[in-house]
């Protein structure tokens, strides 16, 4: 089992919600977050005065899936997270040792 980490631009979450629904993604985690990259933030003009904003508005995904679904998800989250621009994101994925779903009891696949 993999845990994918994705941060996303916020407008980009409807179309990669719909597009990991499409490949069988049937649960996430979706947190607002802030940060910055490389740029570092960005300038802003506001009243015709000039500010630096340090930190930018974002959207951290926290995805289980299967070992067979996985690399269609980096794939999906890529293409659809995609605008070409500056701070479109970044897509961590990392080995998942074991989930259990606490009502049931399941555990690994049975529990996603």
């Amino acid at each position: 089992m993999k845990y994918i980490i994705a941060v996303i631009k916020p407008h980009r979450l409807d179309p990669v919600r719909d597009a990991l629904a499409e490949i069988g993604i049937n649960g996430m985690t979706v947190t607002e977050v802030q940060g910055y990259g490389r740029q570092r933030g960005q300038k802003e003009i506001y009243r015709g005065a000039e500010y630096e904003v340090h930190f930018l508005p974002k959207v951290k995904l926290e995805i289980a899936a299967e070992d067979s679904v996985a690399d269609k998800a980096v794939e999906a989250l890529q293409q659809t997270a995609h605008t070409g621009q500056i701070g479109d994101g970044k897509i961590f994925v990392l080995d998942l040792a074991q989930v259990v779903r606490i009502r049931t009891g399941e555990s690994d696949a049975a529990a996603l």
